[in-house]
């Protein structure tokens, strides 16, 4: 199985089912720390940093790769914390889009934030 974080999102328009639960539990072991929420169909996790600044810069950098990919997460962010929620909207669940992001996102957090 290819690591997701070197895969790339592709365009999904509709019309495939979202994964299954069983489907999302083997993906969601290569996206440490993220956790299934309403029966599987949505992908979250939270962040916690030092401060609201480092924070809002890795918020910054979650949205720069969500345009990059053109797969974007619903974000919530405060002082110290950052949840970052994902699903497919056009299928209302997950799809493998979902955990490439998750794995891309986590290397986000371990290259420039988990020492913080």
């Amino acid at each position: 199985m290819m690591d997701l974080s070197r895969k790339t999102c592709t365009p999904c328009q509709g019309g495939v089912s979202p994964l299954t639960f069983g489907e999302a539990e083997i993906l969601l072991s290569q996206a440490p720390g993220w956790r299934l929420w309403e029966n599987g169909t949505r992908l979250e996790r939270r962040f916690e940093f030092q401060t609201f600044a480092t924070a809002l810069a890795f918020v910054n950098r979650v949205g720069d790769l969500a345009e990059s990919e053109g797969h974007h997460p619903d974000i919530r962010f405060g002082w110290g914390y950052a949840n970052i929620l994902f699903y497919t909207h056009k299928i209302g669940g997950l799809h493998e889009n979902d955990f490439i992001m998750a794995a891309k996102v986590n290397e986000l957090y371990t290259d420039e934030y988990s020492a913080v």
